[in-house]
């Protein structure tokens, strides 16, 4: 069985291409689904399938473009404060809005990204001193992570436990 994971190479081509598969896993997650269950909401948290999605935008904004461009946030393309609210989805943007404005900030990030080198290092309030390589392997941890919830909530959409306990 083949397929098109890149194994051996530069570290950055292998780190580059894991980081696109857990980007595209996670946009996977919400394919297909219509309206009103991209934004069902199955858990307590603000974590829906869509929300996911306008999430991983924010933190692409958060770290490329604002923590490595040095953007303002007025400059970024979209929601770049690092709190709850990158998970708000407005009434009027449908679900292939959201994941059309995570491909684009993902784009934008690859962009800024090619910029610097994996051993580039700049200090970040919050974690301390990062290097580029940190940053990327972050966001896989974070989309992998954000990927696995997808899965989750897509399953209890697509194939909701019967209530066993009713008799």
């Amino acid at each position: 069985m083949s397929d098109n994971r890149t194994r051996k190479g530069a570290e950055r081509s292998m780190i580059e291409d894991m980081l696109d598969r857990n980007r595209a896993a996670l946009i996977e997650t919400v394919r297909g689904l219509s309206e009103a269950d991209a934004r069902r909401r199955l858990v307590s948290s603000l974590t829906t399938p869509i929300s996911l999605i306008k999430h991983a935008a924010g933190a692409e904004r958060i770290w490329f473009q604002r923590f490595w461009a040095g953007l303002a946030d007025s400059e970024c393309d979209g929601y770049s404060r690092r709190d709850e609210g990158t998970f708000a989805v407005a009434d009027d943007e449908s679900l292939n809005d959201v994941i059309a404005e995570f491909e684009r900030a993902s784009q934008i990030s690859r962009d800024i990204a090619a910029g610097f080198d994996l051993d580039d290092t700049k200090d970040n309030p919050c974690e301390g001193t990062v290097s580029m390589r940190w940053t990327l392997l972050a966001m896989i941890e974070e989309f992998a992570r954000h990927a696995g919830h997808g899965d989750i909530l897509r399953e209890q959409i697509d194939r909701p436990i019967p209530d066993l306990w009713r008799a």
